[in-house]
């Protein structure tokens, strides 16, 4: 049965041009909020026919007209900002961020980094993972579950957007059974494309082996620890 959680309000909501590396610029609206479960300080952005204020009557109460994409995307310094090649999450944000713009929808961008242990964890899980131990042997060997994130805040933010229904833009069955549970409608899973290099396979591989993610409504098959 569905977790109505915590409501949750806009704080502030501003226009934010947004430029990549790779030259793709696009126009989000960014929100802030209070009342977040965890009281960290996630971040949706509209973008598309989103990055424009919504009106009195959310556009989510007939999804018929209007059925947005929504990404939650866990914040992940090394990939995202820093381009590192051992994880595919620099590649998915900029995806998703051009996919979206495209559609209409949220980046929900949430302060979880390290599938929620922490940057200095997550480099102390690198560290084992050059020993041997996959991505999730290596948080188990460190006392942590294989992933500690919660998508509860991300139901609130949805709410406080007036959303109810969503595309959910993502190859992680957790994010869609835990949104569920909070009381947001999947109307459509939408798979991400998959972001292989030689540095990260064996990553994607024990995402796919381990995590249950798709990749393009397959599994990844691919040995070895990641």
């Amino acid at each position: 049965m569905p977790t109505d959680p915590p409501r949750a309000t806009i704080r502030t909501q501003v226009p934010l041009p947004l430029r990549f590396p790779d030259g793709y610029a696009t126009t989000a609206r960014v929100y802030s909020f209070d009342g977040l479960l965890d009281g960290r300080e996630h971040l949706a952005f509209g973008l598309g026919s989103h990055a424009v204020p919504p009106g009195p009557h959310p556009l989510s109460h007939d999804p018929s007209v209007d059925l947005p994409l929504v990404r939650p995307h866990s914040e992940c310094l090394t990939g995202d900002v820093f381009g590192s090649e051992r994880c595919d999450c620099g590649p998915q944000l900029r995806e998703a961020v051009e996919r979206i713009s495209a559609a209409g929808g949220y980046l929900l961008y949430l302060r979880q980094e390290g599938r929620g242990i922490g940057l200095y964890r997550k480099l102390d899980a690198y560290a084992l993972q050059l020993q041997g131990l996959d991505t999730y042997e290596a948080n188990f060997a460190l006392g942590h579950a294989a992933d500690e994130r919660d998508y509860g805040v991300a139901a609130q933010m949805l709410q406080a957007l007036g959303i109810h229904t969503v595309a959910l833009l993502s190859n992680n069955p957790d994010k869609a059974r835990q949104l569920a549970e909070f009381g947001v409608e999947i109307a459509q899973l939408v798979p991400t494309r998959v972001h292989l290099s030689a540095a990260n396979a064996r990553y994607l591989a024990a995402k796919a082996r381990r995590g249950m993610h798709m990749f393009n409504g397959l599994p990844l098959s691919s040995g070895g620890a990641g």
